[in-house]
């Protein structure tokens, strides 16, 4: 009998795959141009990309003709950049090829992953009762802690790093997809 649990974490793999295919063709289009963005730039992205999601919930027009999903999902990969640009620092340029940024991709893809088996584990399953919502205010949120961070230099008293909020973000974003798509079925 397959349980609540590994049944989460088949949605969660179908939604980091959607993202991942995403992520591989924008580095065919673009190479990893993103490793220029400094840590506020990429949190200003995160923050426009959360902001267009609430704005769509609350008003539900896009005159763009995208949706929340295809934010979600880079927020997702978005975050995923965030760690990476951690791990390794900004750069002046492109100095990454597409291999190196889907190793590194799946690397933290996995450790997200992990993250939500064990935070799904304590916390049996609470999201799915959250409104959708509730996952952009909560991104929202945590994006207000990174820049708050930032201002910091990094420097926290009891609080988490950047490295867990962007963790948090990836997860709450995952959500967000998985829940579309059971709306959508």
């Amino acid at each position: 009998m397959e349980s609540k649990f590994t049944h989460t974490e088949a949605q969660f793999s179908a939604a980091m795959a959607e993202c991942r295919s995403i992520f591989e063709k924008k580095l065919a289009d673009y190479g990893a141009s993103w490793r220029i963005l400094r840590p506020s730039s990429l949190t200003d992205q995160l923050y426009i990309k959360a902001k267009r999601i609430r704005q769509l919930e609350t008003c539900g027009e896009s005159l763009v003709g995208e949706g929340i999903r295809p934010e979600f999902a880079a927020l997702v990969n978005y975050g995923l950049v965030g760690l990476i640009q951690l791990t390794k620092g900004y750069a002046d340029h492109t100095d990454m090829t597409p291999a190196e940024a889907l190793a590194l991709y799946d690397q933290f893809a996995v450790s997200a992953l992990e993250l939500m088996r064990k935070k799904n584990h304590d916390y049996n399953e609470a999201w799915r009762s959250m409104r959708t919502s509730s996952y952009t205010d909560f991104i929202l949120t945590k994006l207000q802690r990174i820049k708050e961070i930032e201002e910091n230099c990094g420097v926290t008293t009891v609080s988490e790093g950047i490295d867990s909020n962007y963790m948090d973000i990836i997860n709450y974003a995952v959500f967000g997809l998985i829940k579309l798509g059971e709306q959508s079925e």
